[in-house]
Formats: C-alpha cells, structure tokens, sequence
C-alpha cells in the first residue's frame, strides 16, 4: 500500500512522549510508531479497528 500521500494524526493524549499515529487510507486503517516513522505498519480493516478501541473504551487492555 502506498502511504506517501497518507495524513497522519497523533492523539492529543500522546503528551509529546511519542505515541502511535493512525492514517485512514483506501478503507483501511494505518498505525505506526511516531518515533519510527520509517519503521513498520500495521493495517486493519475499519471493523478490526473498531473493535480495538471498543477493548480499549472497555479496558480490555490495562495493564494490572
């Protein structure tokens, strides 16, 4: 997937610590590390999507 032309956003709750970054491109969902933006990316669909933050809204993923 060609993701030079991509709009990446960063969460506002990233706080400048770098964080991930999510680009909506060609029905699918980009995430990459914002200290690695040459690194890797991982793609979901938008329903893989959702459900990953449904589980995170839902705390499915705290660490204890």
């Amino acid at each position: 997937m060609d993701l030079s032309r991509a709009s990446w956003r960063t969460s506002a709750r990233s706080g400048g610590n770098g964080c991930v970054e999510v680009a909506f491109v060609d029905r699918q969902v980009a995430v990459r590390d914002s200290k690695d933006r040459q690194g890797p990316v991982l793609l979901f669909t938008p329903a893989e999507w959702e459900a990953f933050l449904g589980g995170v809204g839902n705390g499915e993923f705290t660490i204890a």
